[in-house]
Parts: structure tokens; C-alpha cells; sequence
């Protein structure tokens, strides 16, 4: 393993009970890396970061972070590693206001941004921090889940369809965002159906078919590959 290395993924394999859905899945990300996961629904993408997470049914194969073997561990020690979920239902707490669902999960690492921090990265957050976890908009809801695992002190970021459904000026906020992340060395996996959004961002992306990594796109290959990538992706 590198020293850059962040994970390595070997013959990642994911049931959902008699359901096989990764099929021997293989990639790295080194430290302070974007990469993003790309394929037709359906493909496997999302069960990849689930199962990275332990937050599937069986898992055989090996999921080495910074380089500790974490195949077998539940999902709350996987977070302890320094590991932040991002899914697509957001799963923000309705009851709650704004800033308690900001303060509510543990902090697992030292580096955790502040809730300072994090205004000044989230002003819409800030502006509706008093506000219900239901009277955000599906833009400040996203904002919020993101925020959330940022408190927590994660380094690897596994972000599910962050800019599904929202509004254009609210998907370059959050591409914004996730370059000053990479910039403060954040690691990162991006699983997005929208090309246009993830393409700029990563420095390369995993095509992902049945289950398994096809093909491996690097960003200065992007203008070369558009043929195949629209193909694959039916974009």
C-alpha cells in the first residue's frame, strides 16, 4: 500500500440477502482524491458505498482503510475510522431543528470542522439554523447532510446523488464545496447520475457495470472517452 493510498477495495463482493450485487468489485483512492462512480441504475454504484459503509448484507473480499482491514466491522466502527455516508435520502431529522441535526451525530476524529466552520462553508445553514429539519429545502436538506459528516471529523467522504433533483444554482454550491474540500485534503468518492456535475470534480471515474468496475476514466482522457462514457451511461 501506498503512502498516498487512502482505500484499497480487493474482490469486494455484497449480497442483500440471496440477492449477489457486487461481483468482485476493485479500486483505490489516494489521499485527497475525488473519484467518482458512474453507471446506469441499477449498476451497483450505491450498494459500493453501502458496502463500504457495513451497511449491507454479507461482504467478502477486502476494504483496507489507511491501511486497516475493516471487512468485518460494523458500520458505527467503520465511522470511527474516519469514514462519512452521504445517502440519498439525506435522512435529516425532522423534528429537529436545522443546527440540532448539526450538533446531533458524535464526533469521531480531531479534525471535525466547527459549527463556525461550517456556517461560513453552509450561509444558507446558518440563515436557517433555527429553522425545522422539514422546512428546508431539498437544497439546504442536502447541505445539512453534508455538513453533518463534516462535523463529525470524516477524511473519506461517501457522497450518493448530492445534486440529484435540485436546483442548478444550488448543484454549483455544492460543486464549490467539494473542491474546497480537495483543496483541505478530503478524500472522496462521488456516486452521481448527473455527468455534467461529477465529470469536473474528479480526477478519475470508475465506470461500474453488473457489479464490477469496467473501465477507468482519468480526467485529462475525459475529451477522448465522451463516446464510449455517453454509450455506457445512456446520458
Amino acid at each position: 500500500m501506498s503512502a498516498t493510498e487512502y482505500l484499497r477495495v480487493s474482490d469486494l463482493h455484497a449480497f442483500y440477502g440471496e440477492s449477489h450485487i457486487l461481483h468482485g468489485i476493485d479500486f483505490s483512492v489516494r489521499r485527497g482524491e475525488c473519484i467518482s462512480l458512474l453507471g446506469r441504475n441499477g449498476a451497483g454504484r450505491t450498494t459500493t458505498l453501502r458496502a463500504l459503509m457495513g451497511l449491507t448484507g454479507k461482504r467478502t473480499g477486502s476494504i483496507m482503510l489507511n491501511g486497516r482491514e475493516v471487512i468485518n466491522m460494523p458500520p458505527h466502527r467503520i465511522a470511527q475510522l474516519g469514514v462519512g455516508y452521504c445517502p440519498e435520502e439525506r435522512g435529516i431529522y425532522s423534528s429537529l431543528s436545522c443546527e440540532e441535526n448539526l450538533l446531533l451525530p458524535p464526533v469521531v476524529g480531531s479534525g471535525g470542522m466547527s459549527i463556525e466552520e461550517l456556517y461560513e462553508m453552509f450561509p444558507n445553514l446558518k440563515d436557517r439554523r433555527h429553522s425545522q429539519g422539514t422546512r428546508l429545502s431539498g437544497g439546504e436538506q442536502q447541505m445539512l447532510a453534508m455538513a453533518r459528516i463534516l462535523r463529525t471529523g470524516a477524511r473519506l467522504l461517501l457522497l450518493d446523488e448530492i445534486s440529484e433533483g435540485l436546483a442548478p444554482v444550488i448543484v454549483q454550491k455544492l460543486a464549490d464545496i467539494i473542491r474546497q474540500l480537495k483543496q483541505r485534503d478530503y478524500t472522496i468518492v462521488l456516486v452521481e447520475q448527473n455527468f455534467l456535475f461529477a465529470a469536473p470534480l474528479a480526477d478519475r471515474m470508475l465506470v461500474v457495470e453488473h457489479g464490477q468496475i469496467v473501465a477507468e476514466i482519468a480526467q485529462h482522457e475525459l475529451k477522448d472517452k465522451l463516446a464510449y462514457l455517453n454509450e455506457v451511461l445512456g446520458v
